[in-house]
């Protein structure tokens, strides 16, 4: 993998994706307290995380995991609710929480809804950006989801994301389309990209 930050695959290679689990969950709290939000749409999703938190953390770590959509609607960035799509997430992690990569799928096909921008999405808390971190989660993350049997995973990036687009591109992606996302994420303007998995 090409280092793309100008740190070096060196910082990188330390990183790994953890399967969300108590040991972590002070690290990911307290990037939440710190207004971190693991949904780049919605930035009081950092809230809603924390009170979920405090009510049942062992249900919610449970949930980080699920292949069977059993979450509850997912509500997006208009506030409207949408059922919610088999997924998981994985925690980023070099001795500290890092930032988190989810993926979502509906199971036998590689199509989405139209309400969902893409199957993967990630976010780095800023204190660890630019250390090629995000580059390194999507590639494990591929690595993960291959046996799936998805024969290409679509992600989505606003056109001036110059540094998602460079993860991408690190890991395969080729861009597809321009397109306007729908009126629940405010008809705004964004590129599509799709990597292959086969």
């Amino acid at each position: 993998m090409r280092a793309l930050d100008g740190v070096g695959a060196g910082a990188s290679a330390m990183m790994r994706l953890v399967v969300p689990a108590r040991e972590y969950l002070p690290g990911y709290s307290a990037a939440l307290e710190q207004n971190w939000s693991p949904d780049n749409m919605r930035p009081e999703a950092a809230r809603e995380e924390l009170a979920k938190i405090e009510r049942d953390a062992d249900s919610f770590l449970a949930l980080q995991d699920d292949r069977d959509a059993r979450g509850g609607p997912v509500t997006l960035q208009d506030g409207s609710q949408v059922p919610r799509l088999p997924g998981f997430r994985r925690w980023l992690w070099d001795g500290a929480f890092c930032g988190v990569i989810g993926f979502r799928w509906q199971k036998g096909t590689a199509e989405l809804p139209a309400h969902v921008l893409g199957h993967i999405g990630y976010s780095v808390v800023p204190w660890k950006q630019g250390r090629g971190y995000a580059t390194r989660a999507l590639a494990l993350l591929l690595d993960e989801i291959r046996p799936l049997g998805l024969p290409y995973v679509e992600l989505t990036t606003d056109p001036e994301n110059i540094a998602s687009q460079r993860v991408i591109l690190a890991n395969g992606g080729a861009m597809i389309e321009r397109f306007q996302k729908a009126a629940a994420y405010g008809h705004a303007q964004s590129l599509r990209w799709r990597i292959a998995l086969t």
